[in-house]
């Protein structure tokens, strides 16, 4: 005999296909294909930004005792296939390298008329392969002209920081902090603040998690590790203010738009701003697109300071923090309008299966939920 079909406590089986409906909600599947959206982009970005380094418009000073020396290798150096060189000549080689030191340029070359040997200022500590670049391109340009290149490294890589990325790798554990305090917040009490109160009481949670996590980066990265020179303090600083701007901003993101708010803040700092930041490759050899965004973005700002303040005295660093900060600012102010803005109870916490605006349920003094009221006959 045909069994009958088995029945659940919430009524007779629908089948597979009926059951997978109720399993999965329109709002889980979407958050599904966002995520898979997000997985291709962080392919994509990290594939064509570092797939096919190419030198463009490095800048790199050129300097010769005297006559219009200077002002000819300028004009050859510009004129090489590709325009991988951006050169500008200086009055000497003291100017050069107070150039170097600044960051105005990465390199000099150094140009000696009565011999056959030039040299080659290169600074490792803003990026190894940005030093080797200029070497193999200066390099091929001086053969092919019957000269002999001399490389001297006037602003070396510290022995403990392996092609000068223990700055990038510093900046990227501090944004990896800053959007995971956030998102943590938005899990323990839901992705938007109730209101004003709520929202200061997370950044300010945010700023003491940033305090934190700065000095305890730079003590591990200097003192502890021996990984990167520089003042610790300084670091300090810049590592407060790296987690403080990218949590600001997915603080900012979750209170626009709620748990999705986080994916957007990977999808800028993650996927867009770690491939951009420089640190691998600095920006004269990143392909355009990513070139152009790095240095507006927390990643990218972050290593370039950290490099600026490890091995330049803190030189160039001024603008990067002003963009840190203005992403902090932003990021604070927006967390706190939509506080205002925003009306009823706070939402839900990330997971409970509830919109962000979903009602609470009334409970008893001992926990268990009270029973909605029945309508009365």
């Amino acid at each position: 005999m045909t069994q009958p079909a088995k029945s659940s406590p919430e009524g007779p089986s629908a089948g597979f296909l009926a059951e997978i409906k109720d399993a999965v909600s329109v709002r889980a599947a979407l958050l599904v294909v966002g995520v898979l959206a997000l997985q291709l982009a962080f392919i994509t970005s990290y594939i064509g930004a570092f797939h096919h380094p190419r030198p463009s418009r490095i800048p790199i000073a050129v300097a010769a005792p005297a006559g219009p020396v200077a002002e000819q290798t300028a004009k050859r150096l510009d004129a090489l296939p590709g325009g991988p060189l951006d050169p500008r000549a200086v009055k000497d080689e003291a100017t050069a390298l107070a150039q170097i030191r600044n960051r105005d340029v990465d390199g000099a070359l150094v140009v000696d008329p009565s011999g056959t040997t030039d040299r080659l200022l290169v600074a490792s500590g803003s990026g190894a392969s940005l030093s080797q670049a200029l070497e193999e391109i200066v390099g091929r340009a001086e053969k092919a002209r019957g000269r002999t290149l001399r490389v001297v490294d006037v602003a070396p890589a510290d022995r403990g920081d392996s092609r000068g990325l223990s700055s990038f790798y510093l900046v990227v554990g501090w944004c990896v902090g800053g959007y995971l305090c956030a998102a943590i917040l938005a899990i323990s009490a839901g992705a938007r603040p109730a209101n004003l109160h709520r929202a200061v009481i997370r950044l300010g949670a945010l700023l003491l998690y940033s305090v934190t996590a700065g000095l305890l980066g730079a003590v591990i990265a200097g003192p502890v590790l021996g990984a990167l020179p520089g003042s610790v303090p300084a670091l300090w600083g810049l590592g407060t203010l790296v987690v403080l701007a990218v949590g600001a901003l997915t603080l900012a993101f979750q209170g626009v738009a709620g748990v999705v708010g986080i994916g957007l803040a990977i999808l800028v700092v993650v996927v867009l701003g770690n491939p951009s930041a420089g640190g691998a490759y600095p920006y004269p050899l990143l392909p355009p697109f990513w070139r152009d965004i790095g240095p507006a973005l927390p990643p990218g700002a972050g290593t370039y300071a950290a490099r600026s303040i490890a091995y330049f005295k803190g030189n160039g660093a001024a603008a990067p923090m002003l963009v840190l900060a203005a992403w902090a600012v932003a990021g604070s102010v927006i967390t706190m309008a939509c506080a205002v803005t925003r009306r009823g109870r706070p939402g839900a916490a990330v997971g409970s299966g509830l919109s962000d605006d979903a009602p609470s349920v009334p409970r008893f003094a001992g926990g268990a939920a009270e029973p909605a009221e029945r309508p009365r006959p």
